[in-house]
């Protein structure tokens, strides 16, 4: 559990003012706050200098003004909302790219939080760690659900028996998410597909750089030096090859100042991000599609 001064410093993170007994519309408002204040990133990895994701340590990074991916997004929430009262499950995850085939192999961790008292009965799927889905938490039963310009679909799942699977429309950069119904008590589950995500040279992420977030009517991502901003209209890119723009962007859209990093390895990061968005439209032809 937290103590009430991080409580107090988590909520003041995510532009929450007073703590409230643990309702559904509590919890909702602490999701949309979350995804709206607090990104999803690679940046850390991409600079070679990745986290912990043991929790306390994931608290700490969101207080401090930084973030991660969904171990540290959904491992620090997690711990918030159970310190507010709330009953919260880690669950084993697997998104599937496009392309690919559904899996449950531990590479997300996903949440759920059981309302069962006298005013409410229900499960909800609470994810702050998808990058662009989703901005409220969803049923945990069979329903297609639409958030701003995204509709998500809840079904079961094909991969295990009494999971569940999450989808998203597409244009999106992965096509669902399935989860196992058993509870994950700890992270030891979880960490060595950290290490792989983290150091591995096989990571998706060692050479990508990638910050994603949700608001009400759609969602930002900065790929590189492609801004892309999505909305109910469809999705505008544009190309920042401007070192003062980029990390504007990056303060103003996502709220990330890089408040940990010297004013040299800022720099040394967006000449990694200039480098690798050159040689990727060396390879490309039309990176605006």
């Amino acid at each position: 559990m937290l103590k009430k001064e991080e409580i107090k410093a988590y909520l003041a993170r995510i532009g929450i003012n007073d703590i409230q007994p643990p309702t559904q519309s509590y919890l909702f408002e602490l999701h949309r706050a979350h995804v709206k204040n607090i990104p999803w990133e690679t940046v850390d990895i991409f600079a070679g200098r990745p986290v912990s994701i043991d929790v306390r340590e994931s608290v700490q990074l969101m207080i401090n003004r930084r973030s991660g991916y969904c171990f540290h997004l959904n491992g620090a929430f997690s711990a918030l909302l159970r310190s507010l009262g709330y009953q919260v499950s880690w669950h084993r995850g697997g998104v599937q790219p496009v392309g690919e085939e559904p899996r449950i192999d531990s590479f997300h961790l996903g949440l759920t939080v059981s309302m069962d008292n006298e005013q409410e009965n229900e499960s909800w799927i609470v994810d702050v760690g998808l990058g662009d889905m989703p901005y409220e938490p969803l049923p945990l039963h069979a329903g297609a659900y639409e958030q701003g310009p995204f509709t998500y679909k809840v079904k079961e799942s094909g991969v295990v028996k009494n999971g569940w699977r999450l989808e998203q429309d597409l244009p999106a950069p992965f096509i669902g998410v399935d989860f196992a119904p058993e509870a994950v008590l700890n992270m030891k589950e979880f960490e060595q597909k950290h290490d792989h995500y983290s150091r591995s040279a096989e990571s998706p992420w060692m050479n990508l750089f990638l910050i994603q977030h949700r608001h009400a009517s759609g969602s930002n991502e900065l790929r590189g030096c492609i801004w892309s901003k999505r909305e109910k209209t469809g999705v505008e890119k544009v190309e920042i090859r401007n070192k003062s723009q980029w990390f504007e962007v990056l303060g103003d859209i996502f709220g990330e100042h890089l408040v940990n990093y010297s004013s040299q390895e800022r720099d040394d990061l967006w000449k990694k991000v200039l480098r690798n968005h050159e040689e990727w439209k060396k390879s490309t032809t039309r990176w605006y599609d």
